[in-house]
């Protein structure tokens, strides 16, 4: 520890000055302290601005390359998932905006797929929006209303994603209004660019969505929704339905039930439409208020190979278990196990050590650990 010094001449200055000091006070009130300057919290809150953002980083292993796997796809690696901040100015009523940037390696996986080059950032919501009594309307570039799993690790109790998430479209482009019919009930109406698209630069294409969303009791909610519309790629129509159901049996326990429905209609006439469906089941449960388990079980049925990365018509199933830990309020360290397993052997092995190996196998294990903290 470093000591500091003081002079000799200290005591004698201090002795000296005494008694003018005494006098001084008595003449002279004390000087108030100066008022400490407003939290940065407090004048977000003020002016009715939010900043949130997190910070998710993992080491995952696996047996393979996880194919079909949206963001875990990296076999032995330390990696910063996402790094994310969001920053919102949403009043009750009239106008506001969003911006929510994120970097970090899961982005070249969600720029890929957005059509843009692949890097480690992404603006992965901005729009700008208007309230006007039970209407929202908002413009800019959002994410899905599909399926039960989201792009930010903070609203997933898994690490990683479903095979359902892999077959779904991730964020959209364009403008989509909601109506909130009761305070329970709401139905939401849009038009994107194209299936999954920032922008578009060699088709007009467009995409309708439509959605409602029931939340009746507090222990149960639905969400319906469908996406229609050419994707460019194909140059004809493409569909998906999807419904999620969640049920709070306690404050500790829940479930949640997703099912997906989806056709691709092909260009050239006679062709057959390509089909897929899946379901995706989840348990949450509490242990603590520190620990929790999450049980993930799914089937993806790729009738044709389309949304599958093989290409090839097959069944994917899969088990995933995980257990967060929150040593304290902002952070949660997860620890998970996954098993896949396919109809077919489409799954890419990692034969560096062995190339007598068969490269493609009907399984894939995998393990995680991840680390999210939230501000």
């Amino acid at each position: 520890m470093m000591m500091t010094r003081r002079p000799l001449i200290a005591p004698v200055v201090m002795l000296t000055c005494a008694a003018c000091g005494l006098a001084s006070a008595e003449e002279e009130p004390a000087k108030a302290a100066a008022p400490a300057g407003p939290a940065l919290s407090d004048v977000l809150t003020a002016s009715g601005l939010t900043a949130t953002g997190y910070v998710a980083a993992s080491y995952y292993h696996s047996n393979g390359y996880s194919s079909d796997h949206q963001f875990d796809n990296k076999h032995d690696s330390f990696q910063v998932d996402q790094a994310a901040f969001t920053l919102a100015y949403q009043p009750k009523e009239s106008f506001g905006a969003l911006v929510n940037v994120v970097a970090g390696e899961d982005m070249k996986i969600l720029n890929a797929a957005e059509g843009s080059n692949p890097n480690t950032f992404d603006i992965v919501q901005g729009f700008v929006q208007y309230v006007g009594g039970p209407i929202t309307v908002i413009a800019g570039k959002y994410v899905t209303l599909a399926g039960a799993e989201v792009i930010a690790p903070t609203g997933n109790s898994n690490f990683s994603r479903s095979f359902l998430f892999y077959a779904e479209p991730l964020t959209h482009t364009g403008l989509r209004a909601t109506y909130a019919v009761t305070d329970t009930l709401s139905l939401a109406a849009g038009v994107n660019n194209g299936w999954n698209y920032s922008s578009l630069t060699t088709s007009g294409s467009k995409t309708a969505e439509v959605g409602l969303s029931w939340t009746p009791a507090k222990a149960f909610a639905l969400t319906a929704q469908a996406y229609v519309g050419k994707d460019p790629t194909f140059d004809a129509q493409r569909t998906l339905v999807d419904a999620v159901a969640t049920y709070n049996a306690t404050d500790s326990l829940s479930f949640i039930a997703s099912f997906d429905l989806g056709k691709q209609e092909q260009h050239t006439s006679g062709d057959p439409e390509l089909e897929w469906n899946g379901a995706a089941f989840y348990t949450n449960y509490a242990l603590s208020d520190q620990w929790r388990v999450s049980l993930r079980l799914e089937y993806l049925d790729d009738k044709n190979g389309f949304v599958t990365a093989s290409g090839v018509a097959q069944t994917l199933k899969e088990g995933t278990i995980t257990f967060g830990y929150d040593p304290v309020k902002n952070f949660e360290l997860r620890l998970e196990a996954r098993y896949d397993k396919s109809t077919e052997p489409t799954f890419i092995r990692n034969i560096s050590e062995d190339p007598s190996v068969n490269p493609l196998a009907a399984s894939q294990t995998g393990f995680a650990l991840q680390g999210v903290y939230k501000f």
